[in-house]
């Protein structure tokens, strides 16, 4: 992706060739979107409206799914067995929220005093959400569709090199929802700044890294906007002395690399106990020797090109700065040679009690770092070392241990012997430099709902 002084030009991260330009929106284009959010009847829709248009988003999807996933390996290098899975996981969520929507949505009710009380969800307005490049579709479905379910309208500033992939969001979900619950606006980072203050946006949404979270925070608390922010994560995977090893190493290759290691909840610091470190290594390192790195488009291809050229570059830095700091490399996967594209060797670095840049910052690619601990006490303590707090697994062959673990852990999520994932009927979210807010389930459908209490006295009754 490179900015022209007027727009957007997206790049192919495998081959480096211009995809489209996109020119930003003008004053006169934003007024018109957000009067056209603000002024939407879609608050007002009943329930099974609701349904009905989620449904047919779910239906949409399946049909476009091919074309949808071929976009999505284009402009951000995604391999497309993975693109397609991510609009399966879309679908997947749609028809969760059409199956339980009426439930979430049905007014509480109390006696009090004699008093009827009623606590319902009432939409807050437009949400103007930010959200980033790694999972295009997604990243949408997770933080919006509880949003619109609740009755919110959606001003969309997509990432710049997913901009394909946001106009067809925008025209998918007026197909299926109507005008104005969902526009995508493009704008560049001073424009989007700005829009937070506008009287029509009622809360902001953002996903990306902390330093840009705080910015984008800071923003919203000036201007009293709710604020939900889901940032950046080093997540620990820990395993214990009594792990099924063979498992839980196939486990770390595969939360580490998925989508080109690009996930704000991969598996970034592997933490072993001491006693388990050579039979866990030895279990690793095939695992990584057999990725196949290439052409994303390409149905065999596991770990494709990072989605920018300057991500490529600030990992190299931070792998150059972990071992110039000691650390050893244990594998290292081959990169097509002399390709055009923003390759990286997908990486494991072994360092010394964590002591490292790579436990210090976020890697967003495909580099993990592995260090050991002694015992429970100092792998806990490691997890928990990080300023992050998104999310985390344990692995461990004794459920009570494990949970005994995980009542320790500071994040967000706990996975004990899965890896990290979001899922529609789970929240997410993280603390500490994560962000605060949660996202999907019911917790997602009331974030970004105004939960009114309603207490109503009958003058008329004996009391």
């Amino acid at each position: 992706m490179t900015r022209a002084g007027t727009g957007v030009l997206t790049v192919n991260p495998a081959t480096g060739e211009d995809l489209d330009f996109y020119p930003y929106a003008t004053p006169t284009d934003l007024d018109r979107i957000l009067t056209t959010a603000a002024t939407s009847t879609w608050g007002g829709s009943r329930v099974r409206e609701r349904i009905a248009a989620i449904e047919r988003l779910g239906d949409v999807l399946t049909e476009r799914r091919d074309r949808l996933a071929r976009l999505i390996t284009l402009e951000m290098g995604k391999p497309i067995r993975q693109a397609r899975a991510e609009i399966d996981k879309c679908v997947n969520a749609c028809r969760y929220y059409a199956g339980v929507l009426p439930a979430m949505l049905e007014p509480e009710t109390f006696d009090i005093d004699g008093d009827s009380a009623v606590v319902r969800l009432v939409p807050l307005g437009v949400v103007f959400s930010i959200l980033p490049w790694n999972y295009p579709w997604w990243q949408v479905i997770r933080a919006m569709l509880p949003a619109i379910s609740a009755g919110d309208t959606v001003v969309l500033k997509h990432a710049e090199s997913v901009t394909g992939s946001a106009m067809v969001i925008e025209e998918t979900f007026r197909e299926c929802f109507g005008d104005g619950v969902l526009q995508t606006v493009v704008v560049d980072s001073d424009t989007a700044a700005d829009l937070i203050a506008d009287p029509r946006i009622a809360a902001v949404t953002f996903t990306g890294s902390d330093r840009v979270g705080s910015l984008v925070a800071a923003r919203a608390g000036a201007a009293l906007k709710k604020c939900v922010l889901e940032l950046g994560g080093s997540d620990p995977f820990i395993v214990l002395a009594d792990a099924d090893i063979p498992v839980a190493a196939a486990a770390a290759a595969r939360s580490r690399f998925l989508n080109n290691g690009q996930s704000c909840i991969a598996a970034k610091r592997v933490l072993v106990h001491h006693t388990v470190r050579d039979a866990f290594v030895e279990a690793l390192v095939p695992h990584v020797r057999r990725l196949t790195v290439g052409d994303p488009a390409e149905e065999g291809t596991d770990v494709g090109p990072l989605a920018r050229y300057d991500l490529r570059d600030t990992l190299l830095e931070q792998r150059g700065q972990a071992l110039a700091a000691g650390g050893r490399m244990l594998v290292e996967a081959a990169v097509p040679e002399s390709a055009p594209g923003a390759w990286f060797p997908p990486s494991i670095i072994e360092v010394d009690r964590g002591e490292s840049v790579l436990f210090s910052d976020e890697t967003f690619g495909p580099l993990g770092a592995l260090t050991t601990g002694a015992d429970d006490d100092e792998l806990i303590a490691l997890a928990n070392a990080s300023r992050y707090g998104l999310s985390s697994s344990i692995w461990s062959g004794d459920s009570e241990h494990a949970a005994a673990v995980s009542a320790r852990i500071q994040a967000g999520a706990v996975f004990v012997n899965t890896i990290s994932a979001t899922d529609p009927r789970l929240p997410t979210g993280g603390v500490k430099a994560s962000g605060y807010g949660r996202e999907l389930g019911r917790w997602g459908v009331h974030e970004l709902a105004n939960v009114q209490a309603l207490r109503l006295r009958d003058l008329g009754a004996p009391r």
